[in-house]
C-alpha cells in the first residue's frame, strides 16, 4: 500500500464515522431513533487509528459509544443504521440498537453500555486466542470512567501475569458522563495505572490519528511477540452531548462543560485538522476531498434508505436468539 492510499483510508474512515453519525441528529431530535444513542464525534481517530493496525481476525470489544469502533474495524454503515432504528437488517437484527453492535465477521465482537462491561469479554478472547495459540491480538476499548472499576485492575492483574495478547484502550474524553475527570480521579494521568502491574502503557494525542497509530503499530507488535499486555490511553473530547446530539435541549440541560473548553478543543478537530494537513503536504487536493466527501455522504444516503425499507423484527420472534436452542 502506497502512503497515499494509506493516509486518504484513514481519512475516509474517519470521515464515514463522522457523516454517518451526523446523518443521526435529525432522526434523534425528531424522536424518529428511538434507543439512547451515544456519538462520538470528536474522538474518530481513536478508532481508526488502532484499526488500521488490526487484521481481520483480531477482535475488537467496544462500549456504549461504539459506532466509530464498529465502522473503522469494516463494518457496514447501512447495518448500523439500519440497527440504530431498530431494524431486522440491522448488525444486531434490530434487537440491540445504538449500543449493542455485534460484527464477528470483521471481529467486531460486540459492545455493551454497561460501564466496564466488555472488558472481561476482551479478557477472556484474549485467553482462548493465548491457549490456542491463535496470534490473535484482542482490543478493549472503554471510556475514563471506567476507570474507575475494579473489574479493569483484576483484567489487568491478570493479563499481565498470563501475559496475553490484549490492549486496553482508554478513550479519556475528560468527563465520566458529566463528572469532570478531576473530581473522581487524585491523579489524571491514567496511563500510569498500568505501571503497578508492570504492562507497557503508552499516553498519546488521541486527536491525532498518526500519532494514535504509531503508538498501536508498538502495541500490536508487543502482543503478537508475548509482550502483552499493552495500555494505551488516549487524550479526546466528545463533540456532542454525552447521550444524543445536544445535553442543552430545553428542560435537560446536564451539560457543564465551559463553552471555552468546548471552542478550545473543536479547534482539535481530528478530522478537520487531518485533513488540512494532507492538503497542505499535497497528499488531496480540494477537489479529490469534495469527491470523497459526496462519495461517502452518497453512502450514507443509501444507508439510511436501506434502513427504511427494511422491516422490524417479527413480533413471535421476541423470545428468539435470547436463548442457544
Amino acid at each position: 500500500m502506497t502512503q497515499k492510499l494509506f493516509l486518504v483510508g484513514l481519512y475516509r474512515t474517519m470521515l464515514s464515522i463522522r457523516l454517518c453519525e451526523e446523518s443521526l441528529v435529525v432522526p434523534i431530535s425528531d424522536g424518529k431513533v428511538r434507543c439512547p444513542v451515544h456519538l462520538c464525534s470528536g474522538e474518530e481517530a481513536i478508532a481508526v487509528g488502532v484499526c488500521a493496525v488490526l487484521e481481520n481476525t483480531d477482535y475488537v470489544f467496544g462500549n456504549h459509544r461504539s459506532h466509530g469502533h464498529y465502522i473503522a474495524k469494516g463494518g457496514k454503515i447501512d447495518r448500523l443504521v439500519a440497527e440504530v432504528f431498530g431494524k431486522e437488517s440491522g448488525c444486531s437484527r434490530g434487537r440491540g440498537g445504538s449500543m449493542h453492535l455485534i460484527a464477528p465477521e470483521i471481529g467486531m465482537l460486540g459492545s455493551a453500555p454497561i460501564v466496564a462491561g466488555t472488558i472481561s469479554l476482551s479478557l477472556g478472547a484474549a485467553l482462548a486466542s493465548h491457549i490456542r495459540k491463535e496470534n490473535r491480538v484482542c482490543v478493549s476499548f472503554f471510556g475514563d470512567g471506567a476507570t474507575n472499576e475494579g473489574v479493569l485492575f483484576e483484567s489487568m492483574n491478570f493479563a499481565a501475569l498470563k501475559k496475553l495478547p490484549i490492549i486496553f484502550v482508554c478513550e479519556n474524553n475528560k468527563y465520566a458522563t458529566h463528572m469532570p475527570i478531576a473530581e473522581c480521579r487524585p491523579a489524571c494521568n491514567i496511563s500510569d495505572i498500568a505501571k503497578p502491574f508492570n504492562i507497557l502503557n503508552a499516553r498519546v494525542d488521541g486527536n491525532n490519528v498518526l500519532d494514535v497509530y504509531d503508538v498501536a503499530t508498538e502495541a500490536v507488535d508487543a502482543c503478537r511477540n508475548g509482550r502483552g499486555p499493552y495500555f494505551i490511553e488516549a487524550l479526546t473530547y466528545r463533540l456532542r452531548g454525552h447521550v444524543g446530539p445536544d445535553d442543552n435541549i430545553q428542560g435537560s440541560h446536564t451539560d457543564i462543560r465551559p463553552k471555552e473548553e468546548i471552542d478550545t478543543w473543536r479547534k482539535k478537530d481530528p478530522i478537520a485538522n487531518f485533513e488540512k494537513r494532507l492538503l497542505d503536504e499535497g497528499i488531496l487536493t480540494e477537489l479529490e476531498i469534495m469527491e470523497i466527501k459526496n462519495e461517502i455522504e452518497q453512502e450514507v444516503l443509501n444507508a439510511h434508505s436501506f434502513a427504511q425499507k427494511s422491516s422490524y423484527p417479527k413480533e413471535n420472534e421476541l423470545n428468539a436468539y435470547v436463548f442457544k436452542e
